[in-house]
């Protein structure tokens, strides 16, 4: 077990470190290196019992070590942590993702304009006691928006709107480039944080090593990266979705074995857990914990290196799609909880629809595609992060890849390990790793924008963004964003799937089910999400 205080990470990487995501890139998944739990005296916070001053223990399958900046990061934990600690001007169900005010008093009546403006909550404060002004909101989009600053949330907002003006101290405008109704659902990754703490010298170094300070329900009592991030509700908070726990104890744990044992059994040390592997869903249901799932956008993707040939070679990487045996891999690593990729976006989504090329378990075909590609002995090691499913399913690609010769190796390293690798540019030729854009949101035009782009990171990572192919689809994707018939947007967006797809360059391989288990003896109110974290802002004790 490691107990260090890690390095800052890099700004490119920090926004991603996603805990989940590897995926949200990784979200990254985060699975970095984490201890069954911190030391003694992070872990204990108070009265764990009954009663109105209990500790809520929770567990994260995620590094709570990524960037805590909402601004950059997609870390799994960091972002389940600020969706309780901060607001935004509006913020989205965890289930629905319907917008509701936040720290603004209402949801723009119309959407069709150019212009949305709002007014503050009366009496909101940031936790260290400061009012909330439209300053404060000035500031962080003018973050956002900076042509100078490179933040994740920028790819979210820069395409469509083009600035946030001060009208008084309890009111804001959001200026749009175009009409675009979406984008009131995007408010709530754009958490609006205090302009007098954030704009010091070495302020965001701090946010991304882990300094919080929001006007949300609860407030960051402390946090120690690799063990656990502890909280109390936020006596002063006046909005509408009231703390229920005095105290919160989220801990950290990557490993499934002492994640599972946290939650299990008489003498139990947490009430929740989310990322429950499927291989234990029987047991703790047996032991009397609620154990249930969310079907979204988490995926295991691959991603070729399409400067390292033969993967430049579109026929290559739809070869080793083609032959990885996806039935198998649900049936064994997923138990069931989960589909063969049909499409880039999950069948649940409201702009599915199955892509033109579908990879379905096909080896004949596989070996077909190498034979005229040219390609003889390929021998592919596969860097892959470490999180626990993904690990699971690696033995079905490495078996279907060898069956049709092609000799694999299987790498897994921590979500660090693997992304340092990417951003120093190191070679590589695939890497398998987890994403869920299903934590920023539904919108299929924010997931494409998460994985696509010309400025893109993970296009980047792929070395793919010059390619005359990719060029098209990026022109194509940027029509679609601007197109303002939602029936005509949804078409051509499905349409430049299907390019997505035929090119196979960062594409996913199966959807899966993520599970999160609580006792439901002492938790009432839990709805678990498609995505990974947790969310409490409407539990309660029983």
């Amino acid at each position: 077990m490691r107990d260090v205080n890690p390095t800052p990470a890099p700004p490119r990487r920090s926004f991603l470190k996603y805990g989940g995501a590897l995926g949200a890139a990784a979200a990254l998944s985060s699975a970095l290196g984490a201890c069954s739990s911190g030391p003694e005296s992070t872990n204990d916070t108070g009265d764990t019992g009954g009663g109105a001053n209990a500790t809520l223990t929770a567990v994260i399958g995620y590094g709570n070590d990524g960037s805590w900046d909402p601004t950059q990061t997609a870390s799994a934990f960091c972002m389940a942590a600020n969706n309780h600690i901060y607001e935004g001007l509006l913020d989205t169900d965890p289930i629905s993702r319907e917008p509701y005010a936040a720290l603004a008093t209402q949801v723009p009546a119309d959407l069709t304009g150019t212009s949305w403006k709002f007014t503050l909550r009366s009496g909101a404060t940031f936790h260290d006691g400061t009012p909330v002004t439209a300053d404060d909101v000035v500031f962080v989009f003018d973050r956002i928006l900076d042509p100078k600053t490179q933040t994740l949330a920028k790819g979210f907002f820069a395409p469509w709107l083009e600035e946030v003006r001060r009208i008084d101290g309890r009111n804001v405008e959001l200026v749009l480039k175009f009409p675009f109704p979406e984008g009131v659902s995007r408010l709530t990754l754009a958490k609006i944080m205090p302009k007098h703490v954030f704009s010091r010298p070495g302020a965001w170094d701090d946010a991304i090593k882990g300094k919080a300070i929001g006007s949300g329900p609860y407030r960051q009592t402390a946090h120690h990266p690799k063990s656990n991030t502890t909280f109390e509700a936020f006596a002063a908070y006046n909005g509408p979705r009231k703390p229920a726990f005095k105290k919160m104890n989220w801990l950290t744990i990557v490993d499934a074995a002492p994640r599972v044992a946290r939650i299990s059994g008489a003498s139990a040390g947490a009430q929740i857990a989310d990322n429950i592997p499927y291989a234990n869903i029987a047991r703790l249901r047996t032991g009397g914990m609620t154990v249930q799932g969310g079907a979204g956008m988490n995926n295991l993707f691959l991603m070729f290196n399409t400067r390292h040939k033969p993967f430049d070679d579109v026929r290559v990487r739809q070869a080793l799609h083609y032959a990885i045996d996806t039935g198998k891999m649900v049936e064994v690593a997923l138990r069931g909880h989960g589909k063969p990729s049909t499409s880039f976006l999950n069948e649940a989504n409201p702009s599915y629809r199955p892509a033109k090329t579908v990879y379905s378990y096909d080896p004949e075909k596989a070996k077909k595609l190498l034979k005229a590609a040219g390609v003889k002995k390929l021998s592919i090691e596969i860097l892959s992060v470490n999180v626990s499913w993904i690990v699971d399913c690696l033995p079905t690609v490495k078996e279907s890849w060898d069956a049709i010769g092609v000799e694999t190796t299987l790498s897994p390293q921590e979500t660090t390990a693997v992304f340092t690798k990417m951003d120093q540019k190191q070679d590589y030729q695939v890497v398998a790793a987890a994403s869920n854009p299903n934590q920023f949101g539904l919108d299929a035009d924010l997931i494409m924008h998460y994985n696509y782009g010309p400025q893109n990171l993970w296009m980047g990572y792929a070395r793919w963004a010059d390619d005359s192919v990719a060029k098209q689809l990026f022109k194509d994707m940027d029509r679609a964003t601007r197109e303002p018939d939602p029936e005509k947007k949804k078409t051509m967006i499905q349409d430049y799937i299907d390019v997505v797809a035929e090119q196979a360059v960062l594409y996913p391989v199966v959807h899966n089910e993520l599970m999160t288990a609580w006792n439901p003896r002492r938790l009432a109110g839990i709805r678990p999400q498609p995505y990974p974290g947790i969310n409490l802002l409407q539990a309660k004790w029983v």
